[in-house]
């Protein structure tokens, strides 16, 4: 037998206040550790989901906005983890306000004792920098769903202006109302990772921007007819569909707040069953209406799905939930269709994926668990949705009378990449040296 292997170095010491710790709370302390370190990873994972958005855009747009695309999702991070840290984590869970709106505040700095058991007196089994970084990873997505929708003909440095006010002050009031502990969460409205609060709002915040820009160029001929503007990179689109249903993971596992292992288990399996069936009830439906099996609405009924679950995977049943996910993929086909019809031009469907199934996962909360009320939430769904609605037709109303919302005709035509940033996506590509 071969010996073990014996270690001379000396076992890392450990801060006399952490050993306290442990030693007052024992098991306790194991299960916040564990939980914290989850809500951390789960973060990861909602990160990750940024990249799944910016590759899921670009691929579904023309390659000539490629850059401007990817441009944007940079900045969207960058600036709602700054702006979250500096307003609106604060003002989204303020400890008190008046149940509609509370003044926000830069973040606090905690240590010692403070720092790992900040958020003890709660229940919550994370520290106040989890929490923290777990929700700012939300923050920001509801600027990304905008950005899809109005690709292709937006001016940056407006939209630059209008996802930094969306982001660091739109979405925390109406993620107040619930989340903050606000008048829907007195209502008793349930949402539990965010159908509404952060899906619906980006969809119908989308909306109002797509309503002000007007569609492409082209895209909308006389005569009722529509010239459909194919996407460059399928391949793209479909890494994106898939990085997002990564993410989603942490994006509804981390919302249960802890690793608690029999609802995140619960959520796992529901978010995965609810996506699958999305995306098989959009394949059947898709092929029906347009006699062939198109790609893009099948990748649209699996964030279809995800988009349903979100707001009740932790409450319901796991066939309730593929029942929420086939739904969502029908829903999907015809709100894309409905939308081109009325010549609403989104051309990666962020409207009809998370504004209009939004409002299907909200409402199926209520349909599907008979402890929540049906009609409180639709009526949370539905404020949610018209406060994100507004706002935005303000601010892009706003930003367009003041700078301009839309580039040129010539510079749509050449492309954004050119136009806004003076590069190429694929500067080589059908060139001949």
């Amino acid at each position: 037998m071969i010996p073990a292997v014996v270690s001379l170095q000396a076992a890392p010491e450990i801060d006399e206040d952490l050993a306290a710790l442990i030693a007052e709370h024992g098991p306790a302390f194991d299960f916040f550790t564990i939980s914290n370190l989850w809500i951390l990873l789960a973060a990861g994972l909602v990160f990750i989901m940024h990249l799944g958005f910016a590759t899921l855009e670009s691929g579904l747009c023309q390659s000539k906005n490629t850059v401007n695309i990817l441009f944007k999702n940079v900045f969207i991070i960058c600036m709602g983890l700054l702006t979250y840290a500096v307003w609106g984590f604060n003002s989204m869970y303020p400890g008190g306000g008046n149940g509609f709106f509370a003044m926000g505040s830069p973040i606090e700095t905690y240590t010692g004792e403070a720092l790992t058991f900040a958020y003890g007196g709660t229940g919550l089994a994370m520290t106040a920098y989890s929490d923290f970084i777990f929700q700012a990873m939300f923050a920001a997505t509801a600027a990304t769903i905008v950005s899809g929708a109005v690709a292709e003909r937006i001016k940056l440095p407006s939209f630059m202006v209008i996802a930094t006010l969306l982001v660091g002050i739109a979405y925390p009031i109406t993620g107040y109302w619930k989340w903050g502990g606000g008048w829907l969460d007195q209502m008793g409205f349930y949402d539990f990772a965010g159908s509404s609060l952060v899906h619906a709002f980006g969809g119908f915040a989308a909306l109002a921007g797509v309503i002000v820009l007007g569609p492409r160029l082209g895209k909308y001929l006389p005569g009722g007819k529509m010239r459909p503007i194919l996407g460059h990179s399928m391949p793209l689109a479909t890494i994106g569909v898939f990085l997002l249903f990564l993410g989603w993971f942490g994006f509804n596992g981390g919302s249960v707040l802890s690793a608690d292992p029999g609802l995140v288990s619960l959520v796992f399996v529901t978010t995965a069953l609810a996506a699958a069936a999305g995306g098989l009830s959009s394949i059947i439906t898709g092929w029906a209406l347009l006699r062939k099996p198109d790609l893009s609405m099948a990748l649209n009924g699996i964030l279809a799905g995800l988009v349903g679950i979100t707001a009740g995977a932790d409450s319901v049943g796991v066939w309730s939930a593929v029942l929420i996910g086939l739904i969502a993929g029908f829903i999907v086909v015809f709100a894309i269709l409905s939308f081109d019809r009325l010549k609403i031009d989104d051309p990666v469907g962020a409207i009809s994926v998370h504004g209009v199934c939004g409002i299907w996962g909200t409402v199926a909360v209520g349909l599907f668990n008979s402890e929540i009320s049906f009609v409180t939430q639709l009526i949370g769904t539905l404020s949610i949705s018209a406060f994100a609605f507004a706002v935005s037709l303000v601010l892009f109303t706003g930003v367009k009378a003041l700078m301009g919302v839309r580039v040129s005709r010539e510079e749509e035509t050449e492309g954004l990449d050119v136009g806004e940033h003076a590069m190429e996506a694929y500067p080589d590509f059908g060139r001949v040296s």
